[in-house]
């Protein structure tokens, strides 16, 4: 007998996660809730009600998470201008606690005594929910399917499902996208497929928010961003929540080709993994943020924030986010920000993101220090002099002791 009386499953509707609510019946004979997110993944979520009353649930959670995703996990990390490896926007990565803290929420609120995901044993995301849930439910027991049942392939799943008259779409199923997709507000992800041979390109027809730059408009699109404590707050100088700018920047972002990447990279459980993204907003917004930082923020609080987005960026990637250390590096950073106020002007022209302009009350930019033209006494150019002897002092003492560097 199962010490599982109840289970609270992360449930898209889909195949995998359409197995493992019956899987989990049969197996631990206990009742399942299940719980959808949307967090802006461009299908309809409703629909996973009704399958999931077809499997026999009676607890079904279907969430409008869209603005607390973006305003409480996106905007965060971007504070940080936060990027994995040079080059990943961490769209799948920061939608993880998320999913991990309302997991738990319902596990407090129905009495569920596990929760269960379906995510696979190969992957970074059964890290993610996994410390996610530990560290807000020290005791929570977590049901991993795809690390107990012998089943690997879709085709076995779905013979799981007419075994066990699991109600599934098998033409659907069969013809499904040949990769493997995570879609969020702030990107979309593409694994699997001929994407597993690093050497192949990626087919156009593969993607879906972005037109190529080729194809994308011959005239530019300007467009102006208002920031906030290091949030964008307004779009061309309308008012936008979190999830309302980052939707309509996706758009404006795709139709000029921007915020496709094609990334190998490395996976916290040891492999390599090559996968594409699509993430037009977050691109635009990453560019923004730091052109209106280059003028509020002070050289070296710049700077140290540059030397600790890495550490950053492995916490997100690696499913810390509710970590001691990401919340003492979120409270430093979210201090920096209280300065980054202002409006950044951007031209968007086939795939790249120009800044055309900045401004903001808080600058630090000096025209009168910085300009080529007459500063009328405002920067003595000969202070220079003393300053370079001074930092070159080290250096001339250890070339006189015959210490040259050549």
């Amino acid at each position: 007998m199962s010490d599982v009386n109840k289970v609270v499953l992360a449930y898209s509707g889909g195949l995998d996660t359409s197995v493992i609510v019956r899987w989990l019946q049969d197996n631990y004979q206990c009742e399942v809730v299940t719980f959808t997110a949307d967090i802006g993944q461009g299908e309809e979520v409703e629909p996973a009600r009704a399958k999931a009353e077809a499997l026999g649930v009676k607890e079904i959670y279907i969430d409008d998470l869209r603005e607390e995703f973006v305003r409480d996990f996106v905007f965060p990390m971007f504070r940080a201008n936060t990027i994995y490896e040079g080059e990943y926007l961490l769209g799948t990565s920061i939608a993880r606690p998320l999913i991990a803290k309302r997991l738990i929420e319902i596990a407090n609120e129905t009495g569920a005594d596990a929760i269960s995901h379906g995510a696979t044993g190969k992957g970074n995301d059964q890290v993610r929910f996994e410390l996610g849930a530990y560290a807000l439910k020290p005791g929570i027991k977590v049901i991993a399917p795809w690390r107990e049942w012998d089943m690997t392939s879709r085709e076995t799943l779905m013979a799981y499902c007419k075994e066990r008259d699991i109600p599934v779409d098998f033409a659907g199923a069969k013809k499904k996208s040949p990769y493997s997709m995570d879609a969020n507000l702030l990107h979309i992800s593409y694994e699997g497929g001929i994407l597993e041979d690093p050497w192949a390109e990626a087919e156009e027809d593969m993607w879906r928010w972005s037109v190529s730059p080729e194809a994308a408009p011959d005239a530019a699109t300007y467009i102006e961003l208002d920031f906030k404590c290091g949030d964008i707050v307004a779009l061309d100088g309308e008012p936008m929540s979190p999830a309302t700018v980052l939707e309509t920047l996706n758009k404006v972002g795709g139709a000029n080709g921007i915020g496709r990447d094609d990334i190998v990279e490395n996976r916290y459980v040891g492999m390599k993994s090559r996968g594409c993204y699509e993430t037009p907003g977050g691109t635009i917004m990453l560019k923004a943020h730091r052109a209106i930082e280059s003028l509020t923020l002070d050289r070296e609080v710049a700077h140290l924030k540059d030397e600790l987005m890495p550490r950053y960026a492995n916490m997100v990637y690696n499913g810390y986010w509710w970590s001691p250390e990401r919340k003492m590096l979120q409270a430093a950073i979210d201090d920096s920000q209280r300065v980054v106020n202002g409006k950044v002007r951007l031209k968007l022209y086939k795939g790249n993101v120009i800044v055309a302009g900045r401004q903001s009350a808080d600058s630090l930019f000096d025209e009168s220090i910085a300009t080529f033209e007459e500063d009328a006494g405002a920067y003595n150019q000969k202070d220079a002099e003393g300053f370079i002897k001074l930092n070159a002092l080290r250096m001339r003492i250890a070339a006189n002791k015959g210490r040259s560097p050549l």
